[in-house]
């Protein structure tokens, strides 16, 4: 069964890296919180 594509809404993608900028959490442990991959995370990070 084919899985769908997620669309991932900007304030998300905000709300994640805003995260991964506090350093609270690792990037493992917001990968697997919001289900993402950590490539995506450390993306985001780098674009805000």
């Amino acid at each position: 069964m084919k899985k769908d594509r997620r669309n991932l809404t900007g304030e998300f993608k905000a709300k994640v890296a805003l995260e991964a900028l506090s350093e609270r959490k690792t990037i493992a442990q917001l990968a697997e919180e919001y289900d993402l991959q950590p490539n995506q995370i450390v993306t985001e990070k780098s674009i805000v």
